[in-house]
C-alpha cells in the first residue's frame, strides 16, 4: 500500500526492506520511475518471546527498543514494538533529534483458514532541521568552511512530524491454492517546520557573509485506502500459473498552510563563524497562501507467472488506473481552483530462462506514469496542481533490463549482473520562453549496469558487495535546449558498496565495510557539483549468553566530511561525522 504523507521513518517496526529496481507502475501505480521501496512491518509470530536493545553512543545518543510477542490459545498472536531515542548529530553544531514510536499488532486465527490482522503505528519526531552548507558560486562546490558550521537559527527553526496509521487486513483461504485478502488503512500525518536555507552570492562570499533564507511548511495529510487481492495457483492452457489480481481504491487529502515570516531572510551573517543562537527578532504567523489537494485513485491489476517449460517462465502484468486530483487555495496571484483526470495503462513482461538448476537469465520490459499533481501527501513541487502543471499529460517511463543470477559455492553465494535503460518521455520542462509554465516536451534517459554478490564465502565469512554504473542524460530539454546533453542532478556515475563479517569464534564476530560514491552534479545546468567520497565502517559483536550480546558499531571511521545529497543545487546537506554506538541486544 502506498505510504503517503511527507514523513520521517525509523526501522524499529520493520521486518525487512524490499527494493524493486526499475520502472514498476504495474506493481504500485503512479510514480515509481526508478523503482520502489517496500517496508514490511512486523506482525505477530507463533511463539512467545521478549526482545529489545539499549544503545549508548557518541553525540549524546540514547536509544531503546522493545519487541514483545505472545500467543494465546494457539490462534491469537499479539506483538508490540516500541522505540525511544534522543541524540545529537555528529559533526553538526546544534542539530539534535528526539523521537519515539510504538506499534501494536494482533492476529486472530493464526492457524485458521480465515485470519484477521489488526495493527496500529504511531511515530513522532521533534528535531532541528539542517540544510547543511551553501554552494560556492565561484567553484560550483559546497563552500569551504568548517563542517560543523550550522547556519540555522535555534530561536526560529524547528520540525515536528507526526504519523498515525491503522491497518486492518482479512485473509481467507478458499482452497489450498486460492487466497483472498482485503486490506484497509487509514493514515493521518502532520509535517510542520521552519528551516534555514543558506544562500551565498558572489558578493556575499567576498564579504564573508551568508543569507539565512527560510522555508516552511504546515501540512497535514489524511489517507484511506482499500485493496482487495486474490492469489491463486492453477493450470490453464496446459501451463501452470501463479497469479494475483486485485482492486485498489484510495483517497488522499492534504492541507498545507505554511508560515509567514517577516523578515523571511536574515542577512549580514558570518559565513565562517555563524552563531546559531542569534535571536530572530522578526514575526512568525500563519501564511495567507494555502493549498488543499485531494487525490482519488481507482486501479485494477493482474500479474501472472506462467511456467512455459521446466526451464522457461514468463511474467506478465497489467494495471489500469484512474487518477483524479483537485487543488484549491490561494497564493500571491490570487485564489485558484484546478482539477485534472487521467487514465493510464501500465504493463510489464519478463522472460526467465534457467540453463542450470543454480542459474537464471532474464529480460524485462516495464512501464510507469507520473501524472500532474503527484500525490497529496508526498511533498515536492508536484504535490498540488497549479497554473504551471494542471494541463500536463502524464510523464511516461519505460525500463529495459537484461540480467542473470547464479548461486555458487553450494548455493551459499549469489552472484548477479544486469544491464538496463530507463527512459522518460513527456518530461516536464519549465522556463520556456522565459515563463514559469511547464510543458511536457522533454526526454530523459539513464543507461547502466550493475554487479553484486551476497551470501557466504565460508561458514564463517559473509559478504555483501555491489557496483553500479549510471550514465544519465537529459536528451531533450525543450525548445530552450538549455540543458540538452547534460547529466541528471544527484546521479553519481559510479557507486560501490561492500560489507563483510567474519565469525572469529562462536562468541566473537567482526565486520567492516566501505561505500564509495563518485562526484555528481547538483543541478540540471551542471554548474554545481557534489564531491566524491569514501566512507568506512566497522563493527564487533560478542555473545555474552545465548540470549544477550554486545555490539559496537563505528560509522565514518575517518570522520570524513560527506555531502550526500542536494536539492537542485540550492544547498548541500552534510552527512554525520564519526559515530560510535554500543548496543546491548537481548531475546528470551
Amino acid at each position: 500500500l502506498r505510504d503517503t504523507g511527507a514523513q520521517s521513518r525509523d526501522p524499529f517496526n520493520l521486518e525487512q526492506v524490499e527494493i524493486t529496481k526499475g520502472t514498476n507502475g504495474t506493481f504500485v501505480g503512479r510514480g515509481s520511475t526508478g523503482g520502489t521501496i517496500n517496508l514490511v512491518s512486523k506482525t505477530a509470530k507463533a511463539e512467545d518471546f521478549n526482545a529489545g536493545s539499549v544503545t549508548l553512543g557518541t553525540d549524546m545518543t540514547k536509544r531503546m527498543t522493545v519487541d514483545i510477542n505472545r500467543v494465546i490459545d494457539g490462534n491469537i498472536g499479539i506483538r508490540l514494538n516500541a522505540m525511544a531515542q534522543d541524540s545529537e548529530v555528529a559533526g553538526r553544531d546544534e542539530v539534535e533529534a528526539t523521537k519515539y514510536g510504538f506499534a501494536p499488532t494482533v492476529t486472530l486465527g493464526m492457524n485458521k483458514p480465515t485470519r484477521v490482522i489488526l495493527s496500529y503505528y504511531h511515530y513522532q519526531l521533534d528535531d532541528i532541521p539542517d540544510y547543511g552548507h551553501p554552494f560556492d558560486p565561484t567553484t560550483g562546490k559546497p563552500v569551504n568552511v568548517d563542517r560543523d558550521n550550522f547556519y540555522g537559527l535555534t530561536s526560529r527553526d524547528f520540525r515536528e512530524t507526526y504519523y498515525d496509521g491503522v491497518t486492518a487486513r482479512v485473509e481467507h483461504d478458499l482452497t489450498d491454492a486460492i487466497t483472498v485478502s482485503n486490506t484497509t488503512r487509514y493514515v493521518y500525518a502532520e509535517n510542520k517546520y521552519i528551516v534555514t536555507k543558506p544562500n551565498l552570492s558572489t558578493a556575499q562570499l567576498a564579504a564573508g557573509t551568508v543569507a539565512r533564507e527560510s522555508r516552511s511548511r504546515n501540512a497535514d495529510t489524511e489517507t484511506i485506502v482499500n485493496q482487495t487481492d486474490m492469489k491463486s495457483e492453477f493450470e490453464a492452457g496446459g501451463f501452470k500459473h501463479n497469479a494475483i489480481a486485485g482492486i485498489e481504491l484510495s483517497r488522499e487529502q492534504n492541507a498545507n498552510r505554511g508560515y509567514a515570516l517577516n523578515p523571511a531572510t536574515v542577512t549580514g551573517n558570518s559565513l565562517y563563524n555563524p552563531n546559531p543562537s542569534d535571536p530572530y527578532t522578526g514575526t512568525i504567523g500563519p501564511s495567507s497562501s494555502f493549498a488543499d489537494t485531494r487525490v482519488d485513485t481507482q486501479a485494477i491489476y493482474v500479474l501472472d507467472t506462467i511456467a512455459l517449460a521446466p526451464q522457461w517462465d514468463i511474467n506478465l502484468g497489467l494495471r489500469l488506473e484512474n487518477y483524479d486530483t483537485h487543488s484549491v487555495g490561494a497564493n500571491t496571484t490570487g485564489a485558484f481552483d484546478f482539477g485534472r483526470r487521467d487514465t493510464f495503462l501500465n504493463y510489464q513482461t519478463g522472460l526467465v530462462y534457467k540453463p542450470a538448476s543454480n542459474g537464471s537469465i532474464y529480460a524485462v520490459y516495464s512501464t510507469s506514469s507520473n501524472p500532474s499533481g503527484g500525490s497529496a501527501g508526498e511533498g515536492g513541487d508536484e504535490s498540488s496542481l497549479s497554473a504551471t502543471n494542471d494541463s500536463l499529460k502524464p510523464e511516461e517511463n519505460v525500463t529495459y533490463e537484461l540480467g542473470t543470477k547464479w548461486d555458487v559455492l553450494d548455493r551459499k553465494l549469489s552472484l548477479t549482473a544486469a544491464v538496463f535503460r530507463t527512459e522518460k518521455e513527456n518530461a516536464r520542462v519549465s522556463g520556456i520562453n522565459n515563463t514559469a509554465e511547464n510543458l511536457p516536451v522533454g526526454e530523459q534517459r539513464v543507461d547502466g549496469f550493475e554487479v553484486g554478490a551476497s551470501g557466504n564465502l565460508t561458514e564463517q565469512w559473509k559478504l555483501f558487495a555491489g557496483y553500479t554504473f549510471l550514465k544519465s542524460k537529459i536528451v531533450d530539454d525543450g525548445p530552450n535546449a538549455s540543458n540538452d546533453g547534460n547529466k541528471f542532478p544527484n546521479v553519481a556515475p559510479h557507486n560501490f558498496s561492500l560489507w563483510t563479517t567474519y565469525d572469529l569464534t562462536k562468541e566473537w564476530m567482526v565486520g567492516a565495510g566501505a561505500v564509495w560514491m563518485a562526484e555528481r552534479f547538483a543541478n540540471a545546468a551542471n554548474t554545481y557539483q557534489l564531491p566524491s567520497y569514501w566512507r568506512f565502517d566497522a563493527m564487533a559483536a560478542y555473545k555474552i549468553t545465548p540470549s544477550v550480546d554486545l555490539q559496537l558499531n563505528v560509522m565514518n571511521i575517518f570522520d570524513e566530511t560527506i555531502y550526500d545529497s542536494t536539492h537542485n543545487g540550492q544547498f548541500a546537506p552534510v552527512a554525520p561525522g564519526r559515530v560510535a554506538l554500543l548496543t546491548t541486544n537481548f531475546k528470551f
